[in-house]
């Protein structure tokens, strides 16, 4: 039988002391987690700006230094999936839901209602929204999880230590990382997923419901999401107890196969020319403009640092903290892979997956608006891609492909998590009990109902953003923890890396 940890009983403390927090004293709870949140967007913006940099700059070396010939595993260990599930594994834990909620409605945001810098409702604009919504989703965000997943997969696989945050930093701690210090690490990755998944599941709860209403004139409210998170519940755990080589293997292809049928619904139905139009020229302008946004901070000008801070500065903040997630799954399902494939193709499938999703959907968004034909700026974030479906042939087929595909992403988001957070609260255990995969289930569900009900998912949406300030501390010393290791192949393997 397999221990479960201390791990698990503390952060389940915590969780409970966070939640009745935000259900006892609403108001005071969002007050307070979004004064924090608004301080460190102020205060640590340039820092994640250079943070996300430098990890897309380690990145790069990996791939391109002899380092790159690494195995994560033993050197004759082979990789467990076939290249397309592993990407599909990928895309489904690492944007998965956000792109149905965003894809149409980001880019349109940046063109009508408040661009980075250009006027709104102008070409300018168009191009601007498109540039930045690729920013957003695209390499630094890959490097950074990479980073994380291939310090905890090399050592997790190739050292023999146990798939734990705290076990990746012993090249610096020793044996404290077997102490009160590595559980306080462990705790802090964990209660972070839990109330990042919460928090996702909790926001495609709303969008599912929106879908309904649409389509079928469901309610939307309060009850009907309770409805949609307990059917999602039970599915999600039936296919965490199938297991990681059954249930979200199957998900994750169903995943790329929705995903890719609505991306055709939408090429076909949409402004097609203009959609490839757009894609081209923005991957240009995004590449071309990839190394003044990364260190953009915009401190002379006041519009232009409020938009920053509530757009690139809170991605930056929302992917670290969703990191410990979905690195710890990457790491899981990439043994066997060389450190250069596995850095190419996580940095690039993922960001060429979301470029043309982007381009598809928040170009279809912006042409509606730009020519009258809706004026989608008005509707809610999750309303706004079934509202542009309303203006295409085959609305309600589109619409009901969106929902079932919400589903999906929803129901593997949730499996992924059950898996990571037994993982996490058993000693990284690699087949952690399906006890304690419902149990986490269970949970998240559990926050993401409680806080629907008292409308404190903002509020619990700040508190993620303000956890990833120490955690983004932790990322640092895995970089440096893994430096350390690495260098230590050298003489066995004869690396030639340069200092």
């Amino acid at each position: 039988m397999r221990k479960i940890s201390n791990v698990f009983y503390i952060t389940i403390g915590l969780i409970i002391v966070a939640v009745g927090y935000g259900v006892i004293a609403a108001d005071s709870f969002a007050a307070v987690t979004s004064s924090i949140k608004s301080f460190i967007s102020s205060s640590f913006g340039w820092y994640y700006m250079l943070l996300l940099s430098l990890l897309l700059v380690l990145s790069l070396f990996a791939i391109f230094s002899p380092a790159g010939k690494i195995r994560l595993g033993k050197d004759d260990d082979r990789p467990s999936f076939s290249t397309i599930t592993w990407i599909a594994m990928l895309f489904s834990a690492g944007m998965g839901i956000g792109l149905v909620f965003y894809g149409a409605a980001e880019p349109l945001s940046h063109y009508a209602i408040n661009p980075p810098t250009a006027e709104p409702n102008t070409d300018a604009a168009f191009k601007e929204a498109m540039r930045y919504t690729f920013f957003h989703w695209g390499f630094h965000v890959w490097a950074m999880y990479g980073i994380v997943a291939l310090s905890l997969a090399y050592f997790q696989f190739r050292k023999g230590e146990p798939g734990l945050i705290s076990a990746t930093l012993k090249p610096i701690f020793g044996k404290k990382m077997e102490g009160p210090l590595g559980v306080l690490i462990d705790v802090l990755a964990v209660f972070a997923t839990a109330f990042g998944v919460a928090t996702s599941l909790g926001f495609g709860a709303v969008q599912i419901n929106a879908g309904l209403n649409y389509l079928f004139g469901f309610t939307i409210g309060f009850t009907s999401q309770l409805i949609i998170i307990v059917v999602v519940t039970i599915l999600f755990i039936m296919s965490a107890w199938s297991g990681l080589s059954k249930g979200i293997k199957y998900l994750s292809n169903t995943n790329l196969l929705l995903a890719l049928a609505l991306l055709g619904f939408v090429l076909i139905l949409g402004p097609t020319l203009l959609i490839f139009d757009i894609f081209t020229d923005t991957l240009g302008g995004y590449l071309a403009n990839l190394v003044s946004m990364s260190f953009r901070t915009a401190p002379l000008n006041a519009g232009h640092r409020e938009w920053m801070d509530s757009w690139t500065i809170f991605y930056w903040a929302w992917w670290i903290s969703w990191a410990p997630f979905v690195s710890m799954f990457i790491a899981r399902v990439s043994k066997g892979r060389t450190i250069r494939e596995f850095m190419v193709v996580v940095m690039l499938a993922p960001t060429l997956l979301s470029a043309i999703w982007f381009s598809a959907f928040g170009t279809a968004a912006i042409n509606i608006q730009k020519e009258g034909i809706a004026d989608l700026a008005k509707s809610s974030t999750e309303l706004t891609i079934f509202e542009m479906f309303h203006t295409m042939p085959m609305s309600f087929i589109i619409s009901v492909f969106a929902v079932i595909l919400i589903a999906s992403f929803f129901i593997t988001s949730a499996d992924s998590a059950t898996f990571v957070l037994g993982m996490q609260s058993t000693y990284g255990s690699l087949t952690p009990p399906n006890s304690v995969k419902i149990i986490w289930g269970v949970i998240q569900s559990t926050i993401a109902i409680i806080l629907l009900s008292v409308n404190g998912l903002t509020a619990l949406q700040n508190t993620i953003i303000i956890a990833a300030l120490p955690f983004s501390f932790i990322m640092l010393l895995m970089v440096i923890s893994l430096i350390k290791a690495l260098k230590g192949e050298r003489p066995k393997r004869k690396l030639k890396v340069r200092e």
